[in-house]
């Protein structure tokens, strides 16, 4: 809730507290600067998202120090079950959990505000302000109400939606890198059937493709949708290609008997939510005087996988840590600080996003069971895909592919 009096100025304005945001506040916060950090939503809130916690992510919670506490709250699971189109499965294990984002967002900024950042909500960004090209303060907007902050420096952490990236100047492309729908179901008599990740590749969900995760409680994440750079060029405009998420759904329930059985069988809690994804760190600029992107802003979710979090929390620490080094310096080496930084996981995305082919040739999920299935070396590998360890990009390129078949 908004206090009587809000701030006119601080070290550093973060604006949106998902994952990123509320990282780069924390980290900044506990490194001794005047941290605001403004949400346009009150806390506890809902956020759109597959809910999935993959190692990275539990790295970077282990670094915020609010890794127990996560874990305390998580559904913990053995492997991702990924489903090809015949039917067959393979059963990937890693260091996975389920938390609903209404939950792990809500931790996140307690830990912010116990490091010190001043939390501030409901404001919703409207505008940068701005000294000649420097972002010095933001413009915020609560009901009808407006009000300035001013800053040394602004980290945006507003996610996929272009019209914040716009305002601010960051904005290459309108359109987004996929799209996803989810709903959460509560069915407790699936809970002992259904203790994996589930992720089902299809023809009928070419692009993309359909998950259930299972939540603490009785409680299950179960959406499809399209990720990767599924974008056409026309006029020089980015387009992706058409898609019907609630069909797309429906075709999910249709060819996956446990997803229609999920469905049948519980309760729906609240509506089926769609949301865009930016993914590969593409579509915007990283940066530009005083101001810092960070998360899905910058295209901070894996197009293979769609999973976003993890790296979403790993940009906000970068952001914060390049202002926080050698007490900040001057503003252009904290750019040219933090955009080596993103410039260091740019390899991992390409990786990603080349193994992103199997979403669009479903078959390949099939090869990828069969061999899985029948060789302890390539599970290893595909583990080692989750533990980011292994180089995913190598199991789908044609080299890749041949040694599937014959290694």
């Amino acid at each position: 809730m908004l206090p009587p009096t809000l701030p006119q100025a601080c070290d550093v304005l973060v604006v949106g507290a998902g994952p990123a945001g509320s990282a780069c506040a924390h980290h900044l916060a506990a490194g001794g600067l005047d941290v605001v950090l403004a949400d346009q939503h009150d806390f506890p809130r809902d956020k759109v998202c597959g809910d999935g916690l993959i190692p990275d992510a539990h790295a970077a919670l282990r670094r915020l120090g609010v890794y127990d506490e996560v874990a305390a709250l998580a559904m913990h699971v053995p492997h991702v079950r990924c489903v090809g189109p015949r039917g067959g499965h393979v059963d990937v294990p890693g260091t996975l959990s389920v938390l609903p984002r209404k939950v792990l967002d809500h931790v996140l900024v307690r830990a912010a505000q116990r490091a010190g950042a001043r939390l501030l909500t409901p404001l919703r960004f409207e505008a940068p302000l701005l000294e000649g090209e420097r972002v010095v303060g933001a413009r915020l907007r609560s009901g009808e109400a407006t009000h300035e902050i001013a800053a040394h420096w602004v980290v945006l952490a507003t996610g996929a939606a272009p019209g914040p990236l716009t305002a601010a100047g960051l904005c290459e492309r309108h359109t987004p890198s996929g799209v996803a729908l989810r709903g959460y179901v509560r069915n407790e008599a699936m809970g002992e059937r259904i203790q994996q990740l589930q992720l089902v590749w299809h023809p009928r969900l070419r692009g993309g493709y359909g998950w259930i995760f299972p939540a603490p409680g009785g409680l299950f994440n179960i959406g499809a949708g399209l990720t990767g750079s599924h974008i056409t060029q026309r006029n020089g405009k980015g387009r992706m290609q058409d898609v019907n998420l609630r069909r797309m759904f429906a075709d999910f329930c249709a060819v996956y008997a446990p997803a229609a059985e999920l469905m049948a069988g519980g309760e729906l809690q609240g509506e089926l939510k769609g949301a865009p994804l930016r993914c590969s760190l593409q579509g915007a600029r990283w940066s530009r005087p005083g101001l810092l992107g960070v998360g899905e802003v910058v295209g901070s979710t894996y197009a293979f996988s769609g999973e976003g979090i993890g790296k979403a929390m790993e940009t906000g620490l970068l952001a914060a840590e390049a202002v926080l080094a050698d007490g900040g310096g001057p503003e252009a080496a904290v750019r040219q600080r933090y955009e080596a930084g993103l410039r260091g996981l740019q390899p991992k995305f390409d990786l990603y996003e080349t193994a992103s082919r199997v979403n669009q040739y479903p078959w390949l999920a099939d090869l990828v069971v069969w061999r899985g299935r029948r060789s302890a070396r390539i599970l290893r590998r595909l583990s080692g895909v989750l533990e980011e360890t292994q180089n995913p990009g190598r199991l789908f390129t044609w080299r890749g592919l041949t040694k599937l078949l014959f290694e």
